[in-house]
């Protein structure tokens, strides 16, 4: 039941947040909140992998 909340919250992340890795983003030069977005999106698919 976990990893199922976390594959439904895995497709909502990709549908409403940006995805950094298309737009080539250099994690050095990432904001506080772009970091946090990415760090979001991490945590959500390993757990969805689960």
């Amino acid at each position: 039941m976990k990893t199922s909340f976390y594959k439904f919250l895995a497709r909502v992340n990709k549908i409403l947040l940006p995805s950094y890795t298309k737009k080539r983003l250099d994690l050095a030069k990432a904001s506080k909140l772009q970091l946090a977005i990415i760090g979001w999106r991490y945590f959500v698919t390993t757990n969805a992998l689960d």
